[in-house]
């Protein structure tokens, strides 16, 4: 394996992370993809008579990125997503930059399972967070 890492190889506190800048367009093709078109994420006028006053992301086109930290960093390529929590803290806007990143936090050597703490931050604040739970490549 090139990137990522092994369960043999994983340790309490390792983390990874990504970031993205959130545009238009990311929000128009996960509305497509997703079939979600509400329309505070789509529609100016009906988003500024809501409490964010302006179009937000998809609170899950956010929380995708934490699936892309698990699938290509840590544990990366191989890794099984088994479970995720989310719990959505404040909303995202088009231009802010979302950092995604997971630490770990437990290993199950019965079950070959690692237990992460997942984050999503833009400019130092919480967006998202939870725990997953992942199924790491294993060398055995």
């Amino acid at each position: 394996m090139s990137d990522g890492v092994f369960f043999e190889d994983l340790a309490i506190g390792q983390s990874a992370s990504i970031g993205k800048t959130i545009t238009e367009a990311d929000i128009l093709m996960f509305a497509a993809v997703s079939m979600d078109t509400n329309p505070v994420h789509l529609n100016a006028e009906v988003a500024a008579a809501t409490q964010f006053k302006e179009r937000i992301a998809h609170g899950m086109l956010s929380a995708g990125l934490i699936s892309a930290v698990l699938g290509t960093k840590l544990p990366g390529p191989g890794s099984i997503y088994l479970g995720q929590t989310l719990r959505f803290r404040r909303p995202v806007k088009i231009g802010d930059t979302v950092t995604a990143t997971c630490e770990i936090t437990a290993i199950d050597p019965v079950k070959k399972q690692a237990t992460l703490k997942t984050t999503c931050t833009v400019a130092g604040k919480t967006v998202i967070e939870g725990e997953a739970v992942v199924l790491p490549p294993s060398r055995g």
